[in-house]
């Protein structure tokens, strides 16, 4: 290992008690907000899309606690609402403009917590307060709930708790892991990069929409001083089989297709004088279904993997529970895989037999892509169409050979050969991609985008009709874990993420 391996995985050791703090007060402190009447303060969504702010104010102040940044004017706050702090060395004698500009990203909301469920399928977990009752934790519903939890005696390194492994801990990582480069630099860690961390604000409800706003607001006009050379994503890359901290470079894209169906209503006990807008729309519904079974209309690939469709959302608007309703309207959540594009998947839905059918009826069917509409805890709505396009990096690309050569340097060294097991750590770096959506699918712009002035010292990518900076995920989470009652970390992998972004930088930026 060279000395700074060594010193940033001695600095990320040192430092996992204080990540787990971090980590820990993070996810509990929507439990202040959620049981509180709004009149005094309270919040039913906190830590919600949208409702990220006292999350994101905890951070802030502990950024500048901990000298996770040279000075308090380094971290702020967008228009958007993404927390975003920067660090770099202005004495290396490198001209700003000739710098690698390393972006990390991760975003700060969280899905519902479901707390009834955790207290009483779990016996001793709260999503907020996590661990509360050792004694009573279920360990038999953990491991059927879960994807992968490691064996018995190893549970002391796990931290529970909504967000814990989507995606608070690598939002974490990127605090820990700027406070080690800072205290690093003098050895050359921030040398000729200038980093830019972000914790960005409603990716559960708009993949991306974080990264949309950096690509529209922030880098058009922007010097090469700001342009991303690489951005490294640190939502879990954990697999339930593979194991976990994979160095991820692409995913499928996804879209929301809505359907909406409407009829005309009228009193149950006569249907025929009205048209039922919910019996057509479910035989959509179903129609597209075995349309996707059959696997019709869907293309393949041998990476990113094939792509999907699934009914995912519905309202009903109707009298009451005796009458015909009159507007049926629902979701399909549509992966793109490569290849497939979001007019193509909108045309195979309008050409279902059963669409057909229910217009023939005198029924309306509308089949569009909707607009995100909602404003952020700033109140700035980006209203874009819910397309969130996929990307892939090369494997050949200079950031994913620094990828693998920086997990050899601070991860490999520190694993132990039996330790490779289902979702526990890997001595060797696995190059792989995600199977849902991420904060990635923001940065992506048309191959034909002038708006921002991308040299090609960048290696900015080209992936079909996109192009985009550098990608690649590597963070603390087992993909499988995220979403469900009991949701976990492992301490261990946070501590080599943190290792692992506290040493990427001067690795990439000495190989180009």
């Amino acid at each position: 290992m060279s000395t700074l391996d060594d010193r940033a995985a001695a600095l990320a050791a040192k430092y996992r008690p204080l990540a787990a703090e971090l980590l820990a007060e993070a996810i509990r402190i929507p439990a202040d907000y959620v049981d509180r009447p709004a009149d005094a303060g309270g919040d039913p969504e906190c830590g919600l899309s949208n409702h990220e702010r006292p999350r994101l104010d905890y951070l802030r102040r502990r950024i500048v606690e901990i000298a996770a940044v040279r000075r308090p004017e380094d971290v702020g706050f967008d228009a958007y609402g993404n927390l975003v702090w920067t660090v770099e060395d202005p004495d290396d004698g490198v001209d700003p403009a000739a710098k690698r500009i390393i972006y990390l990203d991760g975003h700060s909301d969280t899905v519902k917590a479901l707390r009834p469920a955790w207290r009483e399928k779990t016996g001793g977990l709260d999503p907020y307060d996590g661990l509360v009752d050792a004694a009573k934790i279920d360990r038999a519903f953990l491991r059927r709930e879960l994807g992968y939890m490691p064996p018995d005696g190893d549970w002391e390194h796990l931290l529970f708790g909504r967000g814990a492994a989507d995606q608070l801990a690598g939002v974490i990582a990127e605090i820990v892991a700027t406070k080690i480069l800072l205290e690093l630099r003098a050895e050359g860690s921030l040398r000729g990069v200038i980093v830019w961390a972000y914790a960005t604000v409603c990716e559960e409800d708009n993949d991306g929409g974080g990264p949309m706003y950096v690509m529209r607001k922030a880098l058009p006009g922007a010097g090469p001083e700001r342009l991303p050379d690489v951005v490294i994503l640190t939502e879990g890359t954990g697999d339930a089989v593979k194991g976990a901290l994979g160095i991820y470079r692409g995913q499928r894209g996804r879209m929301q297709i809505e359907v909406e169906v409407v009829g005309r209503s009228c009193h149950g006990s006569m249907p025929w004088e009205g048209l039922n807008p919910l019996e057509h729309g479910a035989a959509i519904v179903a129609d597209a279904a075995r349309a996707y079974d059959a696997r019709e209309g869907f293309l393949d690939d041998p990476f990113l993997g094939g792509g999907s469709r699934t009914a995912s959302f519905s309202t009903l608007d109707t009298p009451s529970d005796c009458a015909v309703p009159e507007r049926f309207t629902f979701r399909f959540d549509r992966r793109l895989t490569v290849g497939e594009t979001p007019e193509q998947a909108v045309a195979d839905v309008v050409a279902l037999p059963s669409v057909a059918r229910a217009r023939a009826a005198g029924l309306r069917v509308d089949v569009r892509v909707p607009t995100y509409d909602q404003a952020t805890w700033t109140g700035y709505a980006l209203h874009n169409p819910q397309i969130y396009m996929g990307w892939v990096t090369p494997a050949d690309h200079p950031a994913i050979a620094a990828a693998t050569s920086t997990y050899r340097g601070v991860v490999t060294p520190h694993v132990g050969a039996t330790d490779e097991r289902a979702g526990a750590l890997r001595r060797a770096p696995r190059v792989d991609r995600w199977i849902f959506s991420t904060d990635g699918v923001g940065y992506p712009v048309p191959v034909d985008d002038r708006t921002i002035d991308v040299p090609a010292s960048k290696g900015w990518v080209t992936s079909g009709a996109v192009k985009h900076p550098a990608m690649f995920g590597l963070g603390p989470g087992i993909e499988q874990n995220t979403h469900k009652i009991g949701e976990c970390v492992d301490l261990r992998e946070l501590q080599h993420a943190i290792a692992f972004l506290a040493r990427f930088p001067s690795v990439f930026a000495a190989s180009v």
